[in-house]
């Protein structure tokens, strides 16, 4: 099995019932702008892409549990220029 890291994915996209997005890296962030590069691409279906979102929410609900995450409130996400609602 291969492993890929990755920063993020971006270009999702549901075209007759398969979800696809690509896997990136950032390789360069300038002034505030992350110049991302494709590494992989990866398609789901919609149920597999349920059970994908279900099994990074108990993964991410555990981390909270284990106090490696913090769940931020979501206000606060937004005014401080935060992109999500976890952070470490």
């Amino acid at each position: 099995m291969q492993t890929i890291y990755a920063d993020g994915i971006a270009n999702i996209t549901l075209i007759d019932g398969v979800i696809r997005m690509d896997v990136v890296n950032i390789t360069q962030l300038e002034q505030d702008k992350a110049n991302i590069r494709p590494v992989a691409a990866l398609a789901l279906s919609v149920p597999a892409l349920l059970r994908t979102h279900e099994q990074l929410s108990q993964a991410i609900d555990k981390m909270v549990e284990d106090g490696i995450l913090k769940k931020n409130d979501p206000v606060q996400a937004v005014t401080d220029g935060t992109n999500s609602s976890i952070r470490n």
